[in-house]
């Protein structure tokens, strides 16, 4: 089933405990479609500046992005970020963030992309994520992730959008901020309240916990060696667990669970390298020998 996505395509400048990787491909748009892409085609709509490098592009078509709405978009600059990792991985710092092409509207969506049903809103303006979401009142399913910054300065937009999608994917942090709650299930429950059908709520290397209105669901994070740049963990998280739900075209419980396995699984592949350098060297063989270690790994005994 057709999956299209919306979000941030940007110049990262990362630092970590590991190394440091200057002026890379990032943004949550692109590490979710990559993910994605290893279950089905993605569609992809968002727009670059002018100083977006060519060499990005190469790294795009590796993988089944469908580039029809991606637009280069003269007199304006692409959205760019630098961070910093502590020494625990789990915390960061935002050194500078520069929104510049993100802030102006979306482009517009290709006529062929109108027939898509399942919808991944990636982190961006909610006021944006709204605008791609009303292109497609025929969905079938539609699920958004944000982050702190939306959460502190556009809640009234943020709240809005909750009351018109299926699934919301955020961390434990955000969702604690969103809710002003203390406790997951709480939270989670809250976060129901606003309309979705269920929330994922991401814990970094504890995992992530599902609160359904038919029921929840948790699952540990697999059992990395080597965690070189979590950058984009959770995008590609989102990624796989989309991936697999328009592949299956069922987004049951029963299917939500099996997609978050496997969204942690390609999540796991790429935190061990910088960018999408990981993800570049992969394929759905490797994925799937992976979620059978995790699916051996869960298993508590006869």
């Amino acid at each position: 089933m057709s999956l299209i996505v919306t979000g941030s395509i940007g110049i990262d400048s990362i630092e970590a405990p590991t190394g440091k990787a200057d002026e890379v491909l990032g943004g949550s748009s692109i590490y979710f479609a990559a993910a994605a892409s290893f279950f089905g085609p993605v569609r992809l709509v968002g727009a670059v500046g002018e100083d977006f490098p060519e060499k990005f592009l190469a790294t795009f078509r590796h993988f089944d992005i469908d580039l029809a709405g991606l637009e280069t978009r003269i007199g304006s600059k692409t959205f760019r970020w630098h961070g910093r990792y502590h020494e625990n991985m789990n915390d960061r710092d935002t050194i500078n963030v520069e929104l510049n092409v993100l802030a102006e509207d979306l482009p517009p969506v290709p006529d062929n992309y109108r027939d898509s049903k399942y919808i991944f809103l990636a982190n961006t303006h909610p006021d944006a994520q709204m605008a791609l979401l009303e292109q497609f009142p025929d969905h079938e399913l539609a699920v958004a992730d944000t982050m702190d910054l939306w959460i502190e300065n556009e809640r009234e937009s943020l709240v809005k959008l909750l009351s018109k999608i299926d699934g919301l994917v955020l961390n434990d942090s955000e969702a604690f901020q969103l809710t002003e709650k203390t406790n997951l299930v709480q939270a989670a429950e809250e976060i129901l309240a606003h309309g979705p059908t269920f929330v994922v709520i991401k814990k970094g290397e504890h995992g992530a916990f599902l609160m359904h209105k038919e029921g929840i669901g948790a699952l540990p994070a697999y059992a990395a060696r080597d965690v070189v740049d979590p950058t984009g963990a959770g995008d590609s998280f989102a990624g796989g667990m989309m991936g697999y739900l328009a592949a299956a075209n069922d987004h049951s419980i029963d299917s939500l669970r099996k997609a978050i396995a496997y969204g942690t699984v390609v999540a796991s592949y790429n935190i061990e390298s910088f960018s999408l350098e990981r993800l570049m060297k992969i394929d759905r063989n490797l994925i799937d020998k992976r979620l059978k270690q995790f699916s051996d790994m869960l298993v508590i005994g006869p």
